[in-house]
């Protein structure tokens, strides 16, 4: 079974150490074939770093790394050209002056590389000379891919002046592509923002957006056919060790990682979530957790349209196509970093729109998470989770069911799965996002339990159960009578509580039919 190629993004390593590679050398193809310059915005941890290494390769002519892949037989292979290639991942930026220097030093570095001798003495005449003297050297045009070309302006965004002069350096430096067109083969861009055409890309508007192309809407990312494609063996283990079927477990992965798309139609599973997933056979917000930027937190939080972010919201394409950092639009902010994808294209007036969303449960339950009750203060979140403490501990149902039924209600009808895992899923994350220390699928010597929440005086152990709705009658197939007493008597017959021999123990039986719930709390002797 070939290794997962966690946190790795370059393309002969992949292919070398032979790790799974999501074939996308058809988009490539298309893409290398039909122009010379583009540009592609992606979120953080979506591929990107990996198209531009793939695109690297296949220009330097390295015919053996593409065996077996699309491109494999449609490329001239005879055909090998000079790359200047610029990661602003290693490029130093939290200064100005420190921006610059580094675009020198890396520009001086590509010149050793050619044993070139730059004589200008200017960070954009030097890199215009650098361009020139490599095709004067190889007589080769030059190919330029440039990785999160933002990324100076993004890190500083909560310094607007920073952000200003380093827009101010790069919009400069890359004025010189353009200067230099004759001596260019290839030009790829990769970043987070498409920035308004008055600021940096004033210099590149010859640049092709192909970012909401429908064309190459799945160039990162991984659909469905890839994923059942190239990960059967993962599928297969975490089918068997989460006791799912073929199906289930599609369905699962489809809930919490798939959902994002450029065009409305195309979806895409993320990338990094799905390797985490199958690295560790836990679901969680691997995603989100990588450090989703407290700015966007911010922006949202004090913006009057934050409320827009947590419903669908149709708005014109246009919107989505500038960032601007002296007026931060949530929408766009949140669109362009991967928070809200487009879920359907519609054309009004003869202008197009888009409806946007959250993608998946991951995005939207971890970012209600981070918002949850915006006007409330830690401490009346605090309040909420020793009121839950209190009604568990004295085993009040009716209020514990009621605050059960309210969260409940508050989920979007359109991220509703009527699968046991979905609520199991939202409930632990709603719990956590409280503060209790909460674990699913816990490990006993005969099953796994649902869900465990530890508290300083209890433990508590909880069962789900679930049930299809009659539509003739809007009542569920099995009756929640039946279902909660299944849920208890689980609980007690596999002996989940052995294992907490010396704890109170209270157990609690949750039943769901669509959008209904009902709960039983009891104490475990």
């Amino acid at each position: 079974m070939k290794e997962l190629p966690i946190g790795i993004s370059t393309f002969s390593k992949i292919i070398e150490k032979d790790y799974i590679y999501v074939d996308k050398t058809q988009a490539i193809y298309e893409m290398v074939k039909t122009g010379e310059t583009y540009f592609l915005s992606r979120p953080r941890r979506f591929g990107k770093s990996l198209l531009v290494s793939t695109l690297k390769e296949l220009f330097k002519g390295n015919k053996e790394l593409f065996k077996n892949l699309y491109i494999y037989n449609k490329w001239d292979w005879n055909e090998k050209y000079p790359i200047i290639h610029l990661d602003f991942g290693d490029i130093a930026c939290e200064t100005p002056e420190i921006l610059k220097l580094s675009l020198e030093e890396v520009v001086m570095e590509i010149a050793e590389e050619y044993n070139i001798i730059l004589k200008k003495k200017l960070l954009n005449t030097k890199f215009s000379e650098l361009i020139k003297k490599i095709h004067e050297k190889t007589d080769k045009k030059v190919v330029v891919l440039i990785d999160e070309y933002d990324m100076a302006i993004i890190d500083s965004i909560e310094n607007i002046e920073i952000a200003k002069q380093n827009r101010d350096i790069l919009s400069g430096f890359y004025r010189v592509l353009k200067a230099k067109d004759e001596y260019l083969r290839f030009i790829f861009l990769t970043g987070v923002s498409k920035f308004s055409k008055t600021s940096i890309f004033s210099g590149l508007n010859n640049l092709n957006d192909i970012t909401l192309n429908k064309n190459f809407s799945c160039i990162c990312g991984y659909t469905h056919q890839e994923l059942k494609d190239n990960f059967k063996e993962y599928l297969n283990l975490l089918k068997d060790d989460l006791s799912l079927t073929s199906s289930e477990v599609l369905d699962k992965i489809n809930f919490w990682y798939d959902g994002y798309s450029w065009d409305g139609e195309n979806k895409v599973y993320n990338p990094f979530s799905t390797l985490k997933l199958f690295n560790s056979y836990e679901f969680s917000d691997y995603w989100f957790d990588t450090g989703t930027p407290d700015f966007l937190i911010k922006v949202l939080k004090k913006s009057n349209d934050y409320s827009a972010v947590l419903k669908p919201i149709i708005i014109k394409q246009s919107r989505l196509n500038t960032f601007d950092y002296n007026n931060l639009d949530p929408i766009t902010l949140f669109f362009q970093t991967g928070y809200l994808t487009i879920t359907e294209k519609i054309i009004i007036n003869d202008v197009i729109h888009y409806k946007l969303e959250f993608p998946n449960f991951e995005v939207e339950s971890s970012l209600l998470d981070h918002l949850i009750d915006l006007n409330l203060s830690e401490k009346k979140i605090g309040e909420r989770k020793e009121k839950i403490i209190s009604q568990i501990e004295k085993l009040d149902n009716e209020s514990f069911q009621k605050e059960m039924k309210a969260f409940l209600a508050r989920i979007p009808g359109r991220i509703h799965i009527e699968q046991e895992y979905y609520y199991q899923s939202i409930y632990l994350a709603w719990l956590y996002a409280l503060g209790f220390e909460t674990e699913g699928e816990s490990p006993t010597n005969i099953d796994y339990t649902d869900m465990i929440l530890k508290e300083e005086d209890f433990i508590v152990i909880a069962e789900f159960k679930f049930s299809k709705i009659r539509e003739t009658t809007n009542q569920p197939i099995k009756s929640f009578d039946k279902m909660l007493n299944e849920a208890l008597n689980q609980i007690k017959s596999k002996k989940y509580h052995e294992k907490y021999f010396d704890e109170k123990i209270i157990a609690i039986a949750i039943a769901f039919a669509g959008k209904q719930l009902q709960t039983q709390i009891t104490t475990i002797e």
